[in-house]
């Protein structure tokens, strides 16, 4: 008799009745007397109880082998001195659908690198991890529910390019029949033409790939993005003002449906912020900074890592808030298409968000005028023939607009308390890593 699956989860439901459990082998603990077996699935373990007679099932159990794919038959029975949920499954049938070879490639005491290596096995074996991505479902899910809500259009950008995007640094290079393409590094661009296309709030979460030879912690040559742009602004705060609400309701989302899991597994309290987050000037932020002693040798116009993290420590000493924005950035490290205030041409109209000392976002108000845009390109010593099709855009009636780029693994990274961006994704791409 054929029994249907039923999730560790929801045994209790089924105490007395013959169910069939299907999952993986976790740990053996084969006796003189008796044999117990823990059975993990993706919503908990149970343990398998069997006492030795001589049969077949002692010979198939006997013979298992840790992280084996098994489908187990047997009763569910109360067992309040079973520590797993005070219940156990007395097993009629043990199916081995996939033995596992032994001994295994990575343990607990296994390091990063080789984890990742291994990433499938690293994953089942880590309820933290599975804990992860039911979290960055859920935070996608919110992120969406919000910009549906506010009437945006989700897009999807090329991701081959024809020239290099924005400063045409760090772009991955790729034969395209006999010419060259290349992979996009943000889809900056293609935002910007659906708000020339008459599209009024458009978002895309989608991959970005960057040519950067960084080995930090939060780096990664290829991750997810988050991106939004938003047309008819009447200025900067407008696109802070969309962020700032759409992060507040996606991590009261993950709070709801995560909050204990997260505690549990991960130790982390998911706190959700109020809005609005603050918000200081980059000529505040080094004042702020240079007061607590702060100023390195060659930072003299963006904030370091350190100062990331000191002027975080500072805000949320001062207001109890672990968002703020950094506005106002110096003209010399941001793109030629950030707008300029008419008052003061030396600064741009953009931010940056730090979450806890880690930098989560940028965004900006664009430079919607097409003169304008010529005159800054030039600025930055950047020739106009490769913009062409960009600055075509800006000569047919652009409005004004704005919008961000916010890295997913980031966010996720610092929700959960990780220490690296590697653990955020499922499959971390790296300057030295392209497998598995």
């Amino acid at each position: 008799m054929i029994h249907s699956r039923v999730h560790v989860s929801d045994l209790r439901e089924h105490v007395g009745r013959t169910v069939s459990v299907c999952g993986w082998v976790n740990t053996l603990r084969l006796q003189r007397k008796m044999q117990f077996v823990i059975v993990r699935d993706n919503t908990g373990m149970v343990q398998v109880t069997h006492k030795r007679d001589g049969g077949p099932l002692e010979a198939r159990l006997e013979a298992l082998t840790p992280e084996s794919a098994v489908r187990v038959t047997g009763r569910v029975v109360d067992a309040a001195q079973v520590k797993l949920g005070g219940l156990e499954i007395v097993p009629e049938e043990v199916e081995v659908l996939n033995p596992a070879a032994a001994p295994l490639p990575i343990d607990e005491h296994t390091g990063l690198e080789q984890r990742l290596d291994w990433r499938f096995l690293d994953v089942r074996r880590r309820p933290a991890t599975q804990v992860l991505f039911a979290v960055q479902t859920t935070l996608e899910q919110g992120m969406r529910e919000y910009a549906y809500e506010q009437g945006a259009t989700e897009m999807h950008t090329p991701k081959l390019m024809g020239t290099a995007s924005e400063s045409g640094a760090e772009v991955f290079k790729l034969g395209y029949f006999g010419r060259s393409a290349y992979l996009a590094q943000s889809p900056q661009f293609y935002k910007q033409m659906a708000i020339a296309a008459g599209i009024d709030k458009v978002f895309e979460i989608g991959p970005v790939f960057r040519a950067e030879p960084s080995f930090t912690s939060r780096h990664a040559t290829e991750f997810t993005g988050v991106d939004v742009e938003l047309a008819w602004i009447d200025g900067v705060e407008d696109v802070m003002a969309f962020e700032e609400r759409m992060l507040a309701h996606a991590i009261a989302r993950v709070a709801d449906a995560h909050g204990e899991a997260i505690a549990e597994h991960l130790g982390v309290e998911v706190t959700v912020p109020t809005t609005p987050f603050p918000r200081i000037t980059m000529a505040e932020a080094h004042e702020i900074l240079r007061k607590g002693g702060w100023d390195p040798e060659g930072v003299k116009e963006d904030l370091d890592p350190e100062g990331e993290r000191s002027i975080s420590a500072h805000i949320k000493e001062a207001t109890g808030h672990e968002f703020v924005f950094i506005t106002h950035y110096p003209v010399g490290i941001r793109p030629f298409y950030h707008m300029r205030p008419a008052d003061d041409p030396s600064v741009t109209l953009s931010f940056d968000l730090l979450w806890k000392g880690l930098e989560v976002t940028t965004g900006a108000q664009r430079e919607h005028r097409y003169d304008v845009l010529l005159e800054q390109a030039a600025e930055k010593g950047m020739s106009p023939e490769p913009l062409r099709d960009y600055l075509n855009a800006f000569r047919y009636g652009c409005p004004p607009h704005g919008g961000l780029g916010m890295g997913l693994g980031r966010v996720l990274m610092v929700m959960l308390g990780l220490d690296s961006i590697r653990e955020a994704t499922f499959l971390f791409r790296g300057p030295n890593r392209l497998t598995p």
